[in-house]
């Protein structure tokens, strides 16, 4: 992409009280942010942007900033894409939504974001059986040839995201931080393997942007906005994810939920949903079924999942592993002996079991071969 361009849109980006809205009327105004900088005051005005907007600006003069020319050189040198709005490649069902962010910075696989999706997300402090059933319900899908999409937080999305990975499908992580900023750092090596694994990390936000609370309410609706539906797995009352959900039923998509215990607070996000007629989900199948004609799945030929899911373990995954023996242990048992915290331990032996390589019942986490 020309230096230039890019260093507008993200002067652009950079304007004071210049939320999605009002960077939308000026692409629409203007669709090249070079000359959507130079847009006289009096046009900025009969569009009916915040004053503070109009005022820096004009303090622009036409010109990029220092701050977006910086942020540029880091984009370009770390292979990171801007999508606008009225670029051929911005993913069509984002640009449906009521409120499409006008630019995406894209690392990874630009099909990803093109490719039939669906949503998981749920609890960022999940129950083992729900941070296990995410898992498989994401690499049942994967089998299908969805793509997996989430928030690359804790958890669910975590479990999800590691799922997809570990049966050879495609994921998108969708993030409330600029693009240099993984959230949480833990996550770092699953961001990692999911470029190498053909998918993409995807934000609206610019390089810097620090991980805000009010970012990530703004990054579920592009979560929603991507998919063909949004599946709920353990959501307690309030939640983030029941925000996703409300996204994606403003947004026309399929809303499911999994049922868990009744005493379970976890459970009482996605029993709600279930009232309100969300789909119940138990499997990839009722997921496939609640798309209907949204999505037609043609069951792809996988490999084995330890084959897929091992060849490059990486250090973490290995340090799991090699803390494992034929004898069950508790997860706190190899938190103690990896010097790991419990969301990589546990982040890891979802993946492990999933490839066969360890079992995780209810006497603890043992090695099979």
């Amino acid at each position: 992409m020309d230096g230039e361009y890019l260093a507008a849109a993200l002067s652009l980006l950079g304007l004071r009280r210049a939320g999605s809205s009002s960077l939308g009327r000026l692409l629409e105004a203007s669709p090249d942010p070079i000359r959507a900088l130079q847009l006289p005051r009096a046009r900025l005005e009969s569009m009916g942007l915040h004053p503070e907007t109009i005022i820096a600006h004009a303090a622009l003069r036409g010109r990029s900033t220092p701050e977006a020319q910086r942020q540029r050189d880091w984009l370009l040198a770390n292979d990171i894409r801007l999508i606008t709005r009225t670029s051929s490649i911005y993913p069509a069902l984002l640009g449906e939504i009521a409120r499409p962010p006008p630019f995406l910075f894209l690392q990874g696989n630009e099909q990803a974001v093109h490719r039939p999706q669906v949503a998981m997300v749920g609890s960022r402090k999940p129950t083992p059986a729900g941070r296990e059933f995410a898992a498989e319900l994401a690499a049942g899908l994967a089998r299908y040839g969805l793509g997996i999409t989430s928030g690359l937080a804790r958890g669910i999305d975590t479990a999800a995201h590691w799922g997809a990975l570990a049966q050879g499908g495609s994921a998108v992580a969708v993030m409330g931080t600029g693009p240099d900023r993984i959230y949480p750092v833990s996550n770092r090596d699953l961001a990692s393997r999911l470029l190498e694994s053909g998918g993409a990390l995807l934000t609206e936000y610019p390089p810097g942007t620090p991980p805000d609370a009010g970012h990530f309410p703004q990054r579920n609706r592009i979560i929603s906005g991507l998919s063909l539906g949004v599946v709920v797995v353990e959501a307690a009352l309030p939640s983030g994810s029941l925000l996703t959900a409300t996204h994606a039923a403003e947004q026309g998509r399929e809303v499911m939920a999994v049922p868990g215990p009744v005493r379970s607070p976890t459970s009482r996000g996605c029993h709600e949903l279930l009232r309100n007629g969300a789909a119940l989900v138990e499997s990839p199948e009722d997921v496939i079924r609640a798309l209907g004609d949204r999505f037609k799945p043609e069951p792809m030929p996988v490999p084995p999942l330890a084959r897929a899911a091992v060849p490059d373990p990486g250090p973490q995954l290995r340090r799991v592993f090699d803390a494992t023996s034929a004898m069950p242990c508790s997860v706190d048992v190899l938190v103690m002996r990896t010097g790991l915290g419990v969301p990589e331990v546990s982040a890891a032996i979802v993946q492990l079991e999933l490839a066969g390589l360890i079992e995780n019942t209810a006497a603890g986490v043992a090695r099979l071969r």
